[in-house]
């Protein structure tokens, strides 16, 4: 028999990490999972563990530590805490495949040792290359590591071109549900509240990305995200809002033919496309029927209205680390308007404000990605402590 796939799963409690062991435990003859980690939710982690039962747990947040170690005292299960065990954990001889889905930037840094570690890495953390993609794709084929996408959009994409490594494309459609808002003017998003902005109408994510959808900030990353994943110049990448979420994505070839992914929003199926590449498994997922569809519409995105998607296009055109600032900015801001100190359109207006004033770094190396995180943020707190004051 051949051997199971060691998985690590860098984020088991959230939306994603959650979804996959859903799909680990529906092949067990395929997976053997090696790592679970978390940052701050001890309770569930411990929970995944107990019935799991994998070789190791990580407890990012040190504090919650003697909670889950003695939780497991009587399991055969090693447990560590702190964001370096993050990043050696991943090292481990019997992990194959690192799913990467943590939130944020702090998916760079492990992702990077997981890189290093020549493990296949199944992508679900876009700021790892919002933030350093060209550090990172660098790195991923100087160790021949395949980087899999998981993002319903990009999967979509790779889906595409399965088949079609060896023909130039021409251009990428990435579609976006529009989130809550869509339709909405610059007058009406202003006395928009969180609850508003975390209903979004297909998607069930946590509430920073959920945030992202609404603000289109997350298809901004997710363009920034596919010019790495498929080496692609800013003018080939668009944008279309689709509000079924039915075609997650579109490929143009040179000769104008187009090859589209299609499904109903279901976010198991691209993780399992990822952990099971080149092999399609069997699933009883529920299948999409166009009678129940007979309309699918599109539409260009308010790029005027929603500054998050043109930010993302700017950083993008900027290059160095002005994506990184954009990041580190949004996620500043987007805890912000979560803890109800600014507004929703506030999101846009700081994060482009700290793009636009924190120094980006030409041809950056590892350190110059921390030093610009570190100065965007600081320098988005600024702005937020401003707003407070008035």
């Amino acid at each position: 028999m051949e051997k199971k796939k060691g998985i690590a799963i860098l984020g088991s409690t959230g939306s994603i990490g959650t979804q996959a062991l859903e799909v680990i435990e529906a092949y067990p003859a395929f997976f053997d999972l090696q790592v679970i980690t978390a940052g701050k939710n001890a309770d569930l982690l411990i929970e995944q563990a107990l019935k799991f039962k994998p070789n190791t747990v990580v407890i990012t947040d040190e504090s919650r530590y003697e909670q889950v170690k003695a939780a497991l005292i009587n399991e055969d299960i090693h447990v560590y805490a702190g964001a370096e065990a993050l990043c050696q954990v991943v090292e481990s001889n019997e992990v194959d495949t690192v799913l990467t889905a943590l939130v944020g930037y702090a998916g760079l840094k492990p992702t990077l040792r997981a890189i290093e570690a020549k493990k296949t890495i199944a992508l679900a953390n876009k700021e790892t290359l919002v933030v350093a993609g060209e550090l990172v794709t660098k790195l991923a084929k100087e160790q021949g590591v395949n980087i899999y996408p998981v993002d319903s959009e990009h999967s979509a994409i790779f889906q595409c071109l399965v088949g079609e490594f060896h023909n130039k494309i021409e251009k990428i459609y990435l579609t976006a549900s529009g989130g809550p808002f869509l339709g909405w003017s610059k007058e009406q998003l202003k006395t928009v509240t969180k609850e508003q902005a975390l209903k979004h109408p297909n998607w069930t994510m946590g509430a920073k990305i959920t945030i992202d959808s609404a603000s289109l900030m997350n298809k901004g990353f997710e363009v920034i995200e596919a010019k790495w994943l498929f080496n692609l110049k800013p003018d080939q990448i668009d944008v279309i809002v689709h509000p079924q979420s039915i075609v997650h994505s579109l490929v143009q070839f040179e000769d104008g033919s187009m090859k589209a992914q299609m499904g109903l929003p279901d976010m198991k199926l691209p993780i399992q496309f990822a952990l099971t590449f080149p092999d399609r498994f069997k699933t009883d997922f529920p299948r999409f029927n166009f009678l129940d569809y007979p309309k699918l519409t599109f539409e260009k995105p308010d790029r005027a209205v929603f500054k998050n998607l043109d930010l993302a296009f700017k950083a993008m055109e900027m290059e160095g680390t002005a994506a990184c600032i954009l990041n580190a900015a949004n996620e500043i801001t987007v805890d912000a308007f979560l803890h109800d100190k600014i507004k929703f359109l506030q999101i846009a207006e700081i994060n482009e404000n700290t793009l636009l004033n924190v120094h980006s770094i030409e041809k950056p190396a590892y350190e110059d990605y921390v030093e610009s995180d570190k100065l965007a943020r600081e320098y988005a707190v600024s702005l937020i402590h401003e707003i407070e004051q008035k």
